[in-house]
């Protein structure tokens, strides 16, 4: 099966960028993994915020870069979002001692922030999402998936953009 078009658009600002994020957090399940790919700034906990708000998380998301890895419940089925930021780790054994093999072959929702810094203990199914810096609020965003559930993801996200403003 060929891997479908990516989707492309500009986010033209925070807002729209969490908006995006709610859309997508609302298609997710366990055993999800995202990743977000980008500089600093470029949106990616913005987008995360917009993830947990659609998934509908009961806590607050921040910035993890200081604790690694962010729990998040959702209280109709006590389901965990996972955010992870690997902006500090550098290799194979700093992903697996902050028990990231176990957020993966868990049953929640995995969100990475700095994916590249661990891309080989990625599993190769997942959604890749890159934020690049269009101008001072816009953001080029780019949605990619590998693997047929990612695949279903990317299509059903496809369809639920339109009912941006």
């Amino acid at each position: 099966m060929s891997q479908p078009e990516p989707i492309r658009f500009t986010s033209q600002n925070v807002e729209h960028t969490v908006q995006v994020g709610t859309l997508l957090g609302g298609l997710l399940a366990a055993g999800d993994v995202i990743c977000l790919s980008g500089n600093l700034g470029a949106g990616k906990t913005a987008f995360t915020r917009g993830i947990a708000a659609g998934w509908r998380a009961l806590e607050r998301v921040t910035s993890p870069t200081f604790t690694l890895v962010h729990e998040h419940r959702r209280a109709e089925d006590n389901q965990t979002l996972y955010h992870v930021d690997c902006y500090r780790l550098h290799s194979e054994e700093d992903a697996w001692g902050i028990g990231l093999d176990d957020l993966l072959h868990g049953d929640g929702v995995v969100v990475i922030e700095w994916p590249e810094h661990i891309e080989t203990t990625l599993p190769d199914h997942r959604l890749w999402i890159a934020f690049d810096i269009a101008g001072e609020t816009q953001r080029q965003i780019t949605v990619t998936a590998a693997g047929e559930r990612y695949r279903e993801l990317l299509d059903a996200l496809r369809a639920k953009l339109p009912d941006l403003p």
